[in-house]
């Protein structure tokens, strides 16, 4: 669903690319990008503006790490403030009372009716509740049928009574039947609309009355986008509901109501759903709706774990050595122990954007770097604070110390002095780059 979205906040986030630091000049055409592809992606219009206010607001009050570029950490930051918009955190059905009663609410082809039996599902396998689904569409036989196929499928008891055409009776005979026979869930299935009314208002409005759930849902098709929030929002100033459940995310709609309902209901996403299986289900968690977002999730952690290894005053001291041609083995293999500790290779190379994809199915050894480890640790401290030192006999002696071959010696000498050049590079034009700001 969120590919477009997705696409159009990575080119926006280039623009940072080689930029040391974030400015109110190189920062405006990158929100004037995200702005504009969030409302290509249906987002509410307020909502988009003051989602990049917030991210430009942030963006500008951060240092960056030199071992972060700009655009990453821009990421890291859109990626925050995508996950509070959402809801900043997952929120949990409420199951209180003997039994819980969740009323469902929504329009016809909302998906309404698939995700009471994926709920029933989710609650008897995953939190072992003995569940009761009620059919409250008294106006489309179609309906009572299909939950009760549904009922049969997952193995869940379902309420029909096709004899009581008055649903709010029928949801009070059924939560009687559910309390006589210990049932702890009863999930109400109301009718639906083409459209909101007042005469669907009416009858929802009664049945909550009625019946006092513990949890009322809005069921809404995510597909329909902006239309979907203007439908959460009049159903919210009448019953009151307590979250949102957004179906049908396989679509390949613009994803604007994920974005946007939160901000303009001020209620919860409680569940997403996809596709007809019983088992496509999941509990709203806003941060990993934001990596699906930006389609670089994977950076987070990356930044995050860069964060939590980075070493200011070991930066400093590696970046003097480097602009004065003084980088070492010893340097080196301060390095490989700082990217270490951030996890294992496979993981570390797994969250850089692309190559998960160029990788898959190559394995990464967490051992990469012992040969490098052992030729290091077979140096005498002089020769690793002076890697011109190293001539035949001490590159001989060094191979059968690492348990390694002179070819091997020589192939990490060329990486060395190629790495040491590239660094070098770096270095210089960024204290250039200082000097002309």
């Amino acid at each position: 669903m969120f590919d477009n979205l997705s696409e159009r906040l990575e080119r926006s986030f280039k623009v940072l690319r080689g930029e040391g630091r974030i400015t109110e000049i190189n920062i405006a055409s990158t929100m004037k990008d995200i702005r504009k592809a969030l409302l290509e992606a249906d987002v509410n219009f307020k909502t988009a503006k003051t989602f990049t206010d917030r991210v430009k607001e942030k963006a500008l009050g951060q240092n960056v790490l030199t071992a972060v570029r700009p655009g990453q950490m821009l990421v890291k930051i859109t990626h925050d403030e995508l996950a509070q918009l959402m809801g900043g955190s997952a929120e949990e059905i409420n199951l209180k009372g003997k039994p819980a009663i969740v009323l469902l609410s929504g329009l016809q082809g909302s998906g309404k009716t698939t995700f009471a039996g994926k709920l029933a599902n989710y609650l008897k396998t995953k939190k072992g509740k003995k569940v009761m689904l009620v059919a409250c569409d008294v106006y489309r036989p179609a309906a009572i049928e299909q939950l009760r196929v549904l009922g049969e499928q997952i193995e869940v008891e379902v309420f029909t009574d096709e004899a009581e055409k008055n649903p709010v009776r029928k949801a009070q005979k059924a939560i009687e039947r559910a309390r006589t026979y210990g049932f702890d869930v009863v999930i109400v299935d109301t009718a639906g609309r083409l459209a909101v009314d007042a005469e669907m208002m009416d009858e929802i409005e009664n049945i909550k009355n009625a019946i006092d759930p513990s949890e009322t849902l809005f069921v809404v098709d995510s597909m329909t986008g902006q239309d979907a929030v203007n439908t959460a929002k009049e159903f919210n100033d009448r019953i009151d509901f307590d979250g949102v459940v957004l179906t049908k995310l396989d679509g390949d709609a613009r994803g604007g109501a994920a974005l946007s309902i939160r901000s303009v209901v001020e209620k919860p996403i409680k569940f997403i759903s996809t596709g007809e299986k019983m088992e496509a289900i999941d509990v709203f968690h806003p941060e990993r709706m934001a990596d699906r977002i930006l389609g670089m999730g994977d950076v987070v952690s990356l930044v995050e774990r860069a964060q939590e290894q980075y070493d200011e005053a070991e930066a400093r001291r590696i970046s003097k050595k480097i602009a004065h041609n003084q980088f070492d083995f010893n340097d080196f293999m301060s390095q490989i122990q700082q990217i270490k500790k951030m996890g294992n290779m496979k993981d570390l190379m797994g969250m850089i954007p692309g190559m998960d994809r160029a990788l898959k199915g190559v394995e990464i050894s967490d051992d990469a770097f012992k040969p490098i480890e052992a030729i290091i640790n077979s140096m005498t401290p002089e020769e690793r604070s002076n890697p011109s030192l190293l001539n035949g006999s001490r590159k001989n002696r060094i191979a059968k110390g690492s348990g390694t071959s002179i070819v091997a010696i020589n192939r990490f000498l060329k990486q060395f002095e190629q790495s040491s050049k590239m660094m070098r590079k770096l270095t210089l034009a960024q204290h250039q780059g200082k000097h002309r700001r």
